[in-house]
């Protein structure tokens, strides 16, 4: 115990503090956080700490970043509940749980209740001072604030440490080791100073590192203060060279610092680089509501002070397409692009060589094995920041284009999950800001000190967002697999085969599918991912078990298929708890793999039996059944990849998708109507087919809600199933672009510029008809149509595979559907539907009963939908 207690006394603890924490907290690093935190102020050497069992965390906790001058304590909020339920959520797998000690290790899960909760919210005072410089080498260097040094860290124990190694290396003195009296006055600008780019800094501490004693002659460790020794103990895996900045730990903990926030602020000032944003936007534009009224923050570099959320603007480009693109910039624009990647990128690689990493190229070094704790926060606050942004791109193409940066990115994931002190963080929620005030400055305090209220909330972790990225790289190759190469063993060839393959000019002739190197550079950035996330796994399941990493997946989002269990959906009792719940079903089941083939019939060849599809275009499928088309396989890959990440969900409308399993060109969509129109929550069916030229060509569309080809819903619908949509080729206007266009642009085209809240309008010579009795007749025809096919006759019949959709859309949506039902009754002008919605020539027929039948038909479908 007393060699804990004087590692605690080492970072400053009391001896009475150290032993007293000791005989509470049996960890050492556990116990110097509580210290730091205050909870044995006030120990003596005569107390007898006796233990007390944890209570519960605060759901929102308020705590100091920064260590305030003396005599200011009265005025800082301090928390004096026993924080080991907190420490627990991110650190400890096994205090303070109550077991079943009669149940065997596989039916407990030593976990539960810990890590994975985002719901954490904490409230932290963050200050800044003004800036400070120093002269180094004869240059001007800024020097890295105590207040920035700390900023964004919103956990109790992390502050405490950074506030320790801080103070460490830029007060005081560092006295020679040996003895011999001497010491090293330290200043901030030796180890604090942000120098222009990283290779500076690293240089600069090569040169100071190591010092000599004038009076001794020995040879010490200036970061550390302990003697460079040349008999060391290597073990097995070491490195033998003695590189000084691989020293201690306290060399790793501030060259991650500063290198990481050098990073953080390179790739924040690039994103911020945009024409209108370089002129005339303000740098704090960027920070979102919701913020106090009259907030005043005052700061050019707020990297941190950016609350997240906020929702995804539509991609579409509407049914008249791109009116014009200009192009002309593109190339400049890819290239810039490029430029900022390799930046960006040449950083991260110069960073990672100082993580603790025991798979070192040469060994593993000092720090590697004794890894400072500033480490992780360094990590968790700055580097999390860099990599949450990055993961949450939507777009697998431009990750691939943009490898160099990518790739680097899944090199620091990998190296950290090596690391059993870091693994972890992988599955650590991020602490994210989510309103940021300024608080009111303390009487008598000093005016370059100004402080702000941070609250952090926990979002997803960087293996959570690491598995969005993992769902487009599975539905990518899903694309390309028709590409892959058969890697059979070695096939003994027979005398007659040998003779056949010889060349007259000496060279074998190439067979099998050739793989393009566009391709195959895909291919390989989604290996790469895979690769990535299974030693993650890996990894964590060494470091936390089995059981830990199984309920991780089990949280983790993932794309279903047709074998895959439906899970029932609670509505709940309130129209919140309703959207709620449709929310999260349908973000779930917005794309799904399934079986859409029917076998082969007598009438097929035998010996080739193509299967039948279950669609409008089987025969189209079917004659392409064997054909090999690089290209055509590339831009499905994209396609699937973008189709997994964006399609649009929401309680007002909603994109459905499935994908038949062996052929990712057969598609069938299902749209829910938006609010606000005549088709609100009725439910219409596309086939899709990707053509043998796509995506130089667009996509095959056939709308299949037709009521057996009765119903036109729309003069872009026709009741034969015509989507007339310029982007189609099928409508007047700019249409499909070349390799830019999309099938998720023809989906949400679909969505807000057909099924839209006034229909008559997009008959040509109508347009300036809005409002008018005949737009209103025959919205109302629609409205009537609508009920009767596209939610009574699907949810009577639904049309495969969109059965437990249709069924599950309809029970959550009940009761709000049973109010708009009322309301459309209201609505209704009485006349009898017609087949074409009317104003074209068609033939009235009454839908049933002596009136228009209306009323009918929605009394049944409440009952249906009130049975559901």
């Amino acid at each position: 115990m007393e060699k804990q207690v004087e590692q605690l006394v080492e970072m400053g603890a009391t001896h009475a503090q150290a032993r007293a924490a000791l005989r509470k907290y049996k960890d050492v690093m556990q116990a110097a956080e509580r210290i730091f935190e205050g909870q044995f102020d006030d120990a003596t050497e005569d107390d007898d700490v006796q233990m007390a069992s944890a209570e519960p965390v605060a759901q929102m906790k308020r705590h100091r970043m920064n260590t305030p001058d003396e005599g200011d304590d009265e005025d800082i909020p301090i928390d004096d509940e026993d924080d080991e339920e907190e420490f627990l959520d991110y650190d400890s797998d096994y205090e303070n749980m109550q077991m079943d000690f009669t149940k065997t290790a596989a039916d407990v899960d030593p976990y539960s209740g810990i890590f994975f909760s985002k719901d954490r919210r904490e409230e932290v005072i963050e200050v800044e001072e003004d800036p400070e410089s120093t002269v180094i080498d004869g240059v001007q260097v800024k020097i890295m604030t105590q207040g920035e040094w700390m900023k964004g860290c919103p956990e109790g124990g992390e502050q405490s440490f950074l506030f320790a190694l801080y103070s460490q290396l830029t007060e005081g003195k560092c006295r020679c080791p040996n003895d011999c009296g001497t010491s090293i006055s330290r200043s901030k600008g030796d180890f604090f100073g942000i120098f222009p780019d990283f290779p500076a800094y690293v240089e600069h501490l090569r040169k100071i590192v190591r010092r000599t004693c004038p009076e001794c002659q020995k040879e010490y460790c200036y970061a550390c203060g302990e003697s460079i020794s040349t008999d060391k103990v290597h073990r097995p895996s070491a490195a033998t060279d003695d590189d000084p900045l691989f020293h201690c730990s306290n060399m790793q903990g501030v060259i991650l610092g500063v290198g990481i926030s050098m990073l953080e602020q390179m790739f924040v000032d690039q994103i911020n680089e945009t024409p209108h944003n370089k002129e005339s936007k303000p740098r704090s534009s960027k920070r979102r509501k919701p913020n106090p009224p009259g907030k005043d923050l005052d700061d050019d570099d707020d990297i941190y002070y950016t609350p997240v959320g906020g929702k995804r603007a539509k991609g579409g480009t509407g049914y008249a397409g791109d009116q014009k693109e200009d192009n002309s910039g593109q190339v400049e624009a890819q290239a810039i692009q490029q430029a900022k990647d390799e930046k960006i990128g040449g950083l991260l690689t110069a960073i990672r060589v100082y993580l603790p990493s025991l798979r070192r190229p040469g060994g593993g070094q000092t720090s590697d094995y004794l890894v400072h704790p500033t480490a992780l926060a360094h990590l968790r606050r700055r580097f999390n920041h860099v990599c949450s942004v990055l993961l949450r791109n939507d777009s697998l193409a431009d990750m691939s284009e943009r490898s160099v940066l990518y790739f680097e990115l899944l090199e620091w994931l990998e190296t950290i999950s090596n690391h059993e002190a870091l693994a972890s963080m992988m599955a650590m929620p991020i602490m994210a800001v989510a309103s940021v005030k300024a608080s009111t400055p303390k009487k008598g305090s000093k005016s370059h000190i100004r402080e702000r209220t941070i609250v952090y909330e926990g979002s997803s972790s960087p293996r959570e967002l690491l598995e969005g990225i993992v769902i487009q790289a599975q539905a990518a190759l899903k694309g390309l697999e028709g590409m892959k190469l058969v890697e059979d063993g070695p096939k003994e060839l027979t005398e007659e085969e040998k003779r056949m393959t010889i060349n007259p000019k000496g060279k074998a002739k190439e067979t099998g599918p050739v793989v393009s190197e566009e391709n195959q550079a895909l291919i390989s950035f989604c290996r790469r991912i895979l690769s990535t996330t299974t030693a993650i796994d890996r990894s964590l399941r060494d470091t936390k078990g089995d059981e830990f990493v199984d309920r991780l997946h089990a949280s983790l989002p993932k794309i279903l298929t047709s074998s895959s269990q439906a899970v029932y959906v609670d509505a709940g009792a309130t129209e919140e708890s309703a959207k709620k719940a449709y929310m999260e079903w349908a973000t779930n089941v917005r794309f799904e793999y399934c079986d859409l083939t029917l076998p082969a019939t007598d009438k097929d060849d035998p010996d080739n039996p193509v299967p039948h599809y279950k669609f409008y275009f089987n025969q189209d499928a079917r004659n392409l059944a064997n054909m090999d088309i690089p290209k055509r396989s590339l831009a499905i890959a994209k396609e699937l990849a973008i189709l997994t990440a964006n399609l649009p969900v929401a309680w007002d409308s909603s994109i459905f998708l499935r994908v038949d399993e062996t052929r990712v060109d057969v598609i069938k969509a299902l749209i829910t109507g938006p609010e606000g129109t005549p088709y609100y929550n009725g439910c219409f069916l596309f086939d899709i087919f990707l053509v043998q030229r796509y995506n130089e060509a667009p996509p095959s569309v056939k709308y299949m809600t037709t009521g057996g080809g009765k119903f036109r819903f729309n003069p872009n619908l026709y009741a034969d199933g015509k989507v007339c949509l310029s982007l189609l080729g099928t409508w007047s206007g700019p249409g499909w672009v070349s390799g830019k266009s999309t099938l998720l642009q023809v989906l949400i085209s679909i969505q807000s510029m057909i099924l839209c809240d006034e229909p008559y309008l997009n008959e040509p010579g109508w347009a300036s008809s809005a409002g008018t009795p005949q737009s209103q007749a025959y919205s109302a025809n629609v409205r009537r149509m609508v009920v009767k096919t596209a939610m009574l006759g699907n949810l009577k019949n639904p049309p495969e595979p969109f059965g437990d959709i249709i069924r599950t859309h309809f029970r959550l949506k009940a009761r709000s559907i049973s109010a708009q039902l009322d309301q459309w009754l209201t609505m209704d002008d009485g006349k009898p539907t017609t087949s074409d919605g009317g104003g074209y020539g068609g033939s009235e027929r009454a839908a049933g009963g002596s009136s228009n039948g209306f009323k009918g038909d929605c009394d049944e479908l409440k009952a249906m939908v009130k049975d559901l």
